[in-house]
């Protein structure tokens, strides 16, 4: 056998593997912490295909599962949560923004990466570095830190959230608007949520949701800032079906079985994600990115975190 053929050999049994375990993520056995542990670990020891694009499968993923998992929220709940949360959600989004410049400036950090850093905090994560990303005209060095950044505290998030709501006593509803506002990624929220109750779950997928339509009009504020191109801002329109399928399991009861059906497929693919989000963090993606943006995401972080965590428990 010659060496290409060996070295091919491998390839193809690690990728079968890399299928199965991902696929066994569909599984209830398998938790969101679980699944992004076995991502990491695969792509670790090398494992995770280099002939797949990770990045946009996994955000093909999201998208139609947090679509599936508007069949599942009641428009009432919806908007009665979305507005009794408004205040909560503009004032996090301006203090982190505001606060990330700040720090940026202070930690002699570059401005955009900076931006996007705080974007990604102060929004949902990666998709909004990846809207903000070409209307500030970012390169893809900048976009790719800012992204390692988020996905990093993400992680972490996942498994420390629920321990602390746990640890706190907090209600269903309480946790789920803490993580929606302090947690970046929709994927890690719907992660978090889920293995806190079914409720949270709900709560957090509303308010995250809320919160995530506020992209298009920091995408604006930022091409101004930086002047930069609006035109090419990068609107997830994922946002506009979730809105339509809270619609049309009101306005059309009949598809109950359905849609319920819907909603549980869509929380085990987003299981699938995360082990995917997993896959795409390797110990190599975590040292590129420095110590500064990691020092201004956890800064921010914990500002956001202990602020809102603090509003909710004293003033909820």
């Amino acid at each position: 056998m010659t060496t290409e053929a060996s070295n091919k050999t491998p390839n193809k049994i690690h990728l079968a593997l890399f299928i199965l375990i991902g696929t066994a993520c569909l599984l209830p056995i398998v938790s969101s912490p679980v699944a992004l542990i076995l991502g990491f670990t695969l792509a670790s020891i090398g494992w995770a295909p280099d002939q797949v694009h990770l990045g946009a499968l996994t955000k093909k993923l999201l998208a139609y599962s947090i679509v599936g998992l508007g069949f599942g929220i009641q428009l009432e709940t919806a908007l009665s949560i979305s507005i009794a949360n408004l205040p909560l959600i503009l004032g996090s989004i301006i203090l982190t923004l505001v606060l990330g410049f700040g720090l940026t400036k202070l930690l002699k950090l570059d401005g955009k990466t900076g931006h996007l850093v705080a974007s990604g905090t102060a929004i949902c994560g990666g998709s909004a570095i990846a809207a903000v990303s070409p209307a500030i005209r970012a390169n893809s060095e900048q976009t790719a830190i800012a992204l390692a950044t988020v996905f990093i505290l993400n992680s972490i998030a996942l498994f420390i959230f629920p321990a602390i709501g746990h640890a706190l006593s907090m209600s269903q509803h309480d946790f789920g608007v803490w993580s929606a506002i302090a947690i970046h990624d929709t994927s890690s929220v719907v992660g978090a949520a889920s293995a806190y109750g079914s409720e949270a779950l709900t709560t957090a997928t509303t308010v995250k949701l809320a919160r995530a339509l506020w992209i298009i009009p920091i995408a604006f504020i930022s091409a101004m800032l930086f002047k930069g191109d609006k035109n090419k801002m990068a609107i997830p329109y994922f946002i506009g079906f979730y809105c339509l399928a809270i619609a049309v399991a009101h306005f059309v009861p009949a598809g109950e079985v359905v849609y319920g059906a819907i909603f549980e497929v869509s929380k085990r693919v987003l299981v699938v994600c995360l082990f995917l989000i997993g896959a795409g963090i390797t110990i190599q993606k975590m040292k590129s990115t420095g110590p500064k943006p990691l020092i201004l995401g956890v800064l921010l972080w914990l500002a956001i975190g202990s602020s809102s965590l603090a509003y909710i428990l004293l003033v909820h």
